[in-house]
Parts: C-alpha cells; sequence; structure tokens
C-alpha cells in the first residue's frame, strides 16, 4: 500500500498507463501477426499492403516509449524479408 499522496498518484496512473499499453501492445501484435500471416498465406499483394500498415504502428509504439528503437527495426527487417520473399514466390 502507498504511504505518501504521491505515492498513491503514482499508483493510481500506473493503473491508467498499464490499460493504455496492454492496448497499444495489443495493436502492435496484431499488425505484426497481419504482416507475418498474409506474407506466409503467399498473397503477395495483400502481404505488402499489410506491411505497410505494420510500419506506422510499429514506429508509433517506439515513439510512445513502448518498445525500442532496435526492436522495431527487427520487427520491420524481419517483416521485410518474409514480404519479399512471398513476392518473390508468386
Amino acid at each position: 500500500m502507498a504511504n505518501t499522496k504521491s505515492a498513491e498518484k503514482a499508483a493510481r496512473q500506473a493503473v491508467k498507463h498499464r490499460g493504455a499499453n496492454v492496448a497499444l501492445r495489443s495493436r502492435l501484435r496484431t499488425a505484426i501477426r497481419k504482416s507475418v500471416d498474409t506474407s506466409a498465406a503467399g498473397k503477395k499483394d495483400e502481404a505488402i499492403a499489410a506491411f505497410k500498415d505494420a510500419q506506422p504502428v510499429i514506429d508509433a509504439m517506439v515513439n510512445k516509449g513502448l518498445i525500442h528503437r532496435n526492436k522495431a527495426a527487427r520487427h520491420k527487417s524481419r517483416l521485410n524479408a518474409k514480404v519479399k520473399a512471398a513476392a518473390a514466390k508468386g
């Protein structure tokens, strides 16, 4: 239990922030999963579109401090490689 007023406020804010972060993280994972799934299915045009939709979502999470910029770069690089592989197939 919080001992001071400021600690009580920090605890309230932490609950709010956690709720927001859960929603943002879900949005990030959904965008990544959609891109991965369309690439795996070999749907070239849909994979490219999903990747283009995922990129700004990933960048937004970096700007919000949800993920590190290196992790974002790693995600984008891997997604791009999968999209290129899907495009090469068909």
